[in-house]
């Protein structure tokens, strides 16, 4: 029988797993209170993909840094794999001796005793949930783990806790995703419905401009004033059609900036490109509070861009960008280590590297847009914006 203290820190892991929303929150909560009620000193979860890879994993007990040595995502093999494949429990006292043990990259901790549990909604496996290291005793609480002077293993009992929590976390799991999957169709939808009226009405205001245009050409000659009126009419159309295209793209505003503001959406944007490519993308925020949604709009978009320059076609090996305020103004840096290139040549060449639309858009909200690149030094693009 669990006793009562035990049962309230079980009651208190599965409210907090059904408390959030967000997929990402769910799976960094499930990891939280398996290595809290379990005691491990690591703990990990990973969301396989359908590539013989993960395609999310977030870890308990391994700070960031440590994180970032050991490297990419790890592949679906050895312990991981049976989880995955086979979707049975794996309880182990030290998993450096199971015979499917593959070793780890060098930054790894290192793992010994070894409780694993698949995550799974009927036949479908969700993900991969495991723990490592159990301290022994009061010992484990001086600062050197017991496990690292005689071997501890989890018992059938912790195993029985963690299924428990597997399930849960896999009703969690499921219903996070089907929020994610809603929230998707209505801005799908949404975005859908702005996109049909922007085109009538815009469409609509493009054949009247059509009209006026051709009635003031055939004007201009015989009846300059009449001609003079219909041009004035061109004029009040444009500035209308202007004025509904830029409703449009406030409507249209990336959802992740609503939610989550600029600073969050870039941080994230980062790390998924860390992950998703070669080169190590990292992100850094000095100071920076919210700023205008323009603003924010504009500067996610730039640094969208360069981000895509850096790591498309410089092939850089390492890439910040930075949020800082500077006096009065915030200004965005995107730094590359790429090939760089000389940005004479490319205006010459009719290449642009998006730098025209960048410029743009910082002109668009009163700030300004500067790139320093020279070949084989990497680039710099930086935007100011006043304000923050």
């Amino acid at each position: 029988m669990v006793p009562r203290s035990g049962l309230a820190a079980i009651s208190a892991a599965l409210l907090a797993m059904n408390r959030q929303l967000e997929v990402r929150d769910v799976l960094q909560t499930i990891v939280a209170s398996a290595r809290d009620l379990l005691g491990a000193e690591y703990a990990a979860l990973g969301v396989p993909d359908d590539q013989g890879g993960f395609a999310q994993f977030v870890v308990a007990g391994v700070d960031e840094d440590k994180w970032e040595e050991i490297g990419p995502l790890p592949r679906q093999h050895g312990i991981l794999a049976a989880m995955l494949h086979e979707a049975t429990p794996q309880r182990l006292a030290d998993v450096r001796k199971d015979p499917r043990f593959g070793g780890w990259p060098a930054a790894h901790p290192v793992l010994a005793d070894f409780l694993g549990m698949p995550i799974a909604d009927g036949e479908q496996v969700l993900g991969a949930l495991f723990l490592a290291n159990k301290p022994c005793g009061p010992e484990a609480r001086t600062g050197r783990r017991a496990w690292q002077e005689r071997p501890c293993a989890f018992t059938e009992d912790d195993e029985d806790l963690l299924r428990l929590l597997a399930q849960h976390a896999a009703i969690a799991l499921t219903n996070a995703r089907l929020y994610e999957r809603s929230r998707e169709l209505t801005i799908a939808e949404e975005r859908t419905r702005i996109g049909h009226e922007l085109h009538d009405a815009v469409a609509q205001k493009l054949f009247s401009l059509r009209l006026t245009a051709q009635a003031a050409t055939a004007l201009i000659d015989r009846d300059p004033a009449r001609a003079k009126a219909e041009l004035a009419e061109v004029a009040r159309l444009s500035a209308e059609a202007a004025d509904e295209l830029r409703a449009a793209v406030v409507e249209l505003r990336p959802a992740a900036l609503d939610e989550d503001g600029l600073v969050a959406t870039l941080r994230t944007q980062a790390q998924v490109l860390d992950r998703a490519h070669s080169a190590h993308v990292d992100f850094v925020c000095e100071g920076v509070r919210a700023l205008p949604s323009a603003q924010e709009e504009a500067l996610l978009r730039v640094a969208q861009e360069a981000l895509h320059n850096a790591l498309r076609h410089a092939g850089a090996e390492h890439v910040r960008v930075t949020l800082a305020r500077r006096g009065p103004s915030v200004v965005l840096t995107v730094t590359d280590d790429g090939t760089g290139f000389d940005p004479g040549a490319v205006r010459s060449a009719g290449r642009h590297l998006g730098l025209v639309s960048m410029r743009d858009r910082a002109a668009g909200v009163g700030g300004s847009l500067t790139v320093h690149s020279e070949p084989g030094k990497g680039t710099v693009v930086a935007m100011e914006v006043p304000g923050g």
